[in-house]
């Protein structure tokens, strides 16, 4: 059986409220042959006149009388549902977890923020923070309702929106022996570095930026997260040499026996992004959490 064409049932609804072609073309805004047409294929799809001529104007038909409510109904709940595409959300019923692919940069930073605004706007919300995986645009697709982080390629339909820019400084237990003087790229390689990489990598930006003054470091430990760096450093006498500068306020607030300085080489700074698929960009819900982190990293770069 082929399925009519649901159009037809406002259509439907109006012919039989205004019992006129030409009063429902007007209430749907067709010509009157338009109408006409219209008509007669609803005639056809439900194997029933519909109207039928009654003095100078037209009746419903009695099968029409017995489906009028029911068709009523249907269009009815048609715009509730339209209706509720276009509806803001109620932040504060909202009970929905959102799944957020991000590093420990990203939750150290702003994650305490970010929770405390959802406590004010969206209080029955919850942030899922999940570390990130080595396909992030696979994990959007299937699952994650976001990925924050550095900037990478993604697919032509995954939405990029730029959270702020980040630079880098060194970091070192608080009495480390680099502080005895200037800090030149020769006297950063003369120690043992961290190395921080969900990868495992030991190599990075600041290889190069060493090997073009003709210098290399020895990476002695490689950490999956920067976290785990710190707690590192305060035993030893390693440094960090990428630090991100806009976690700096927050390390200091901790209490940790760590001590900054500026990098001797240039490093590139990094691009932080949210990262979102198609299905999600219209969300009223999701468009408000986006809204919300972008304004929480305000004002880091």
């Amino acid at each position: 059986m082929t399925t009519p064409d649901l159009n037809l049932l406002l259509a439907l609804d109006v012919l039989v409220q205004e019992g006129s072609v030409a009063g429902a073309a007007r209430r749907l805004n067709l010509s009157t042959p338009a109408m006409s047409r219209t008509l007669a294929r609803i005639r056809d799809a439900v194997g029933d006149p519909v109207l039928v001529r009654s003095g100078r104007g037209l009746a419903p038909t009695p099968r029409a009388l017995e489906l009028r409510d029911q068709v009523r109904a249907a269009v009815e709940q048609a715009q509730s549902v339209w209706s509720a595409f276009s509806r803001d959300t109620d932040l504060g019923a909202l009970t929905r977890i959102f799944t957020l692919r991000a590093n420990d940069v990203f939750v150290g930073a702003f994650g305490g923020r970010l929770r405390e605004h959802l406590c004010r706007h969206a209080p029955r919300a919850v942030l899922r923070f999940v570390s990130e995986s080595e396909d992030d645009e696979e994990a959007l697709r299937d699952d994650a309702d976001l990925y924050i982080g550095s900037s990478q390629k993604f697919g032509a339909d995954i939405k990029v929106q730029t959270l702020f820019t980040t630079s880098f400084c060194g970091l070192a237990r608080d009495g480390h022996a680099i502080f005895d003087g200037t800090v030149t790229p020769h006297r950063l390689a003369d120690y043992d570095h961290i190395s921080v990489s969900r990868r495992g990598r030991a190599q990075g930006p600041i290889d190069q930026a060493l090997a073009s003054l003709g210098l290399t470091r020895r990476v002695a430990l490689i950490t999956p997260t920067f976290h785990a760096a710190l707690f590192a450093l305060a035993d030893s006498d390693l440094i960090l040499p990428t630090m991100p500068q806009h976690l700096m306020p927050g390390i200091e607030r901790l209490g940790l026996a760590l001590r900054g300085f500026a990098m001797p080489v240039a490093t590139p700074p990094v691009r932080v992004v949210q990262a979102w698929p198609p299905r999600l960009d219209s969300d009223p819900a999701h468009r408000w959490l986006r809204q919300t982190i972008k304004q929480v990293c305000e004002g880091v770069d």
